[in-house]
C-alpha cells in the first residue's frame, strides 16, 4: 500500500506533506472502524516482544523517535500504526516558529533527509496539555503505550543559562511523560552542541537529577547524542552517565557530515539522517556499550531502513530501537517487519 503512495507523497514539499500525512491520518482514526483496521494491518502484539528497560514495561522495542510528533498531536495514531512507545518533542519552554523555510529536503538517491527544523514546537505549555489529555482518553488497546518527553532550550536562550529552559520542560513535563531525553545534540540551535562537553552537561544532567523525585516517584533521564563525537568526548558520555546515575543514552541524532552523498541538496545545512547514519550509529552503539561494560542501556536510532538494520543495532548492544527517516522511506510496515524479525530471532 505504501509503495504505491509514496512517489505521489514524494512529489511535495516533505514539511507540507507530513502535515498533510498527519491531519488524514488523524482523521482516518476517527473515522468508525478506522483505528481498528489500522491495528489490523500494522500492529503486531506479542508478548514475546514485551522488554523492561530503565524500570519501563515496554510492549515492544520499536519506537517512533523524536522529530516527527513534535508537539504530541499524533500519540494514538502512532501507536496504532505498531510503534511501542513514542517519543514527544523537542519541547522548549517557550513556543518557537523554528528556521525559516524550507528547512527539510529529501535525498532520494541517499535515502536520507536534511533538516534544520531549530525546535519548532507549539512549547511545553500546549504539548503537556496535550499529553494530559491523550492520557485521560487513552483506549484500553493503548494502555501498554510509553511516551517520552525530549527536551530543550530555546534558540534565544543563552548556554549559560540552558539549565533553566531544561528545569522548565522538566518540571511540566514530569507527571505526564514516562522518561524524559535531554537534547544538546541538535546542530540546528546555534551553539547547543557545545552543551555536550563535561561541564555544561554535567550541570544540566545533575541539576535535573535532584529535581527527579515527586511524591515518590522518578522518572529515567536519557541523554541524547550525536553521532559526530570523538572516543574521548564518547569516553566522557560514560563517564558523566555513570557519576550523574541517569537512566541511559540515545544513540544518536543526526549528522553534520556529509560524506558519500550524492543527492543534489548534499549541501544543503543541517542534520542529515537516513541510510547514511546506518553504520556510524551502530559503531558509537558498539562503542559505548563495550566501554560502559553494558552498564547503562541504550535506544538505537539512525539509518534503520531495514529489520537487519534494527537488529544490528540490537546485536551491538541497543536494548530499543527508534524509526523516522526509514520509517518515511519505507511505511508503516516496517514496524512489524521489525518486530517479527526479533522475534525470530
Amino acid at each position: 500500500m505504501y509503495s504505491l503512495l509514496k512517489p505521489l507523497l514524494f512529489k511535495f514539499d516533505p514539511e507540507n506533506i507530513h502535515y498533510f500525512v498527519t491531519r488524514n491520518l488523524k482523521r482516518f482514526n476517527k473515522f468508525p472502524g478506522g483505528a481498528a483496521l489500522s491495528r489490523s494491518i500494522w500492529d503486531y502484539k506479542q508478548p514475546l516482544l514485551e522488554r523492561t528497560v530503565f524500570g519501563l514495561k515496554f510492549i515492544n522495542p520499536v519506537g517512533l523517535a523524536a522529530g516527527f510528533d513534535k508537539n504530541g498531536e499524533v500519540i494514538g495514531e502512532m501507536a496504532n500504526l505498531g510503534f511501542g512507545f513514542i517519543e514527544v518533542g523537542t519541547v522548549t519552554p517557550l513556543p518557537q516558529p523554528g528556521n525559516p523555510k524550507p528547512r527539510m529536503f529529501r535525498l532520494p538517491a541517499d535515502s536520507a533527509l536534511i533538516n534544520r527544523m531549530g525546535f519548532n514546537n507549539m512549547g511545553v505549555d500546549v504539548v503537556a496539555e496535550r499529553i494530559a489529555a491523550y492520557r485521560k482518553n487513552q483506549p484500553a488497546h493503548q494502555k501498554g503505550i510509553i511516551i517520552g518527553g525530549n527536551i530543550g532550550k530555546n534558540k534565544v536562550t543563552p548556554n549559560e543559562d540552558a539549565v533553566s529552559d531544561y528545569i522548565k520542560c522538566f518540571d511540566r513535563l514530569f507527571d505526564v511523560v514516562d522518561y524524559f531525553v535531554v537534547n544538546v545534540s541538535s546542530p540546528n540551535t546555534p551553539g547547543l552542541r557545545a552543551l555536550q562537553e563535561k561541564e555544561p552537561l554535567m550541570h544540566i544532567l545533575n541539576t535535573l537529577q535532584q529535581r527527579n523525585s515527586k511524591n515518590g516517584i522518578s522518572r529515567p533521564i536519557l541523554l541524547k547524542i550525536a553521532p559526530d563525537l570523538t572516543d574521548d568526548q564518547l569516553n566522557d558520555i560514560v563517564e558523566i552517565v555513570q557519576e550523574t546515575g541517569i537512566a541511559g543514552v540515545i544513540a544518536t541524532n543526526t549528522t553534520i557530515s556529509r560524506d558519500g552523498l550524492t543527492s543534489p541538496h548534499k549541501e544543503e545545512t543541517g542534520g542529515l539522517s537516513g541510510k547514511p547514519l546506518t553504520n556510524r550509529s551502530t559503531e558509537v552503539i558498539s562503542y559505548l556499550h563495550t566501554k560502559s561494560n553494558a552498564s547503562f542501556p541504550i535506544i538505537g536510532v539512525g539509518g534503520i531502513h531495514s529489520e537487519e538494520d534494527a537488529l544490528e543495532k540490537i546485536q551491538a548492544g541497543a536494548s530499543l530501537v527508534q524509526l523516522y527517516t526509514g520509517f518515511i522511506y519505507e511505511g508503516p510496515g516496517l514496524i512489524k517487519r521489525i518486530n517479527k524479525k526479533i522475534l525470530s530471532a
